[in-house]
């Protein structure tokens, strides 16, 4: 989140602000002028568009997309974690260990998610069975190693899901 304390009242987006919501999910980096052109509206117009889709939390941020291998981290897994403990202090200690690139809390019976990418077979194993497996309040853990990632459809490209 952007630390804003976002409005009382929800935000409606209309088909513009979709057509803009894709596009900066397409390329983050696009130039107002540029996002204007895409979406056939006018500057002022996408301008003032893409700062109430800010102001009203629709767009939390701006981000790239990274290769994992090229930045060294060459495997990753999913580890399952149960927990026995307070699982809020549990899940904030996993996320910040080295290499959990990301922790999600869930419902049902498991507690939390994480997604682990580490350089080689060694470090990953560290971090599972040393870092995660001995932390206090982790009951138990179940891994499966990711042997290859397909690309899905991104929530701000899926236009064709979002209600009318």
């Amino acid at each position: 989140m952007t630390g804003r304390t976002l409005p009382d009242k929800k935000y409606r987006i209309d088909a513009i602000d979709r057509r803009i919501i894709a596009e900066l999910g397409k390329d983050a980096r696009l130039s107002i002028r540029a996002l204007a052109d895409r979406v056939h509206i006018s500057r002022t117009a996408a301008n003032t568009r893409l700062n109430r889709l800010l102001e009203f939390g629709v767009i939390t941020g701006f981000s790239a997309n990274v290769n994992r291998e090229a930045l060294g981290l060459g495997i990753t897994a999913i580890v399952i974690v149960k927990v026995d403990a307070d699982w809020p202090t549990v899940s904030e200690a996993l996320a910040a260990l080295p290499f959990v690139e990301k922790a999600q809390a869930l419902a049902g019976d498991i507690d939390i998610l994480l997604t682990v990418s580490a350089p080689d077979h060694d470090a990953l194993s560290e971090t599972i069975l040393r870092s995660i497996r001995s932390m206090p309040g982790v009951a138990s853990t179940r891994s499966y190693m990711i042997l290859e990632e397909l690309a899905g459809t991104a929530p701000e490209l899926a236009t064709d899901t979002w209600d009318l």
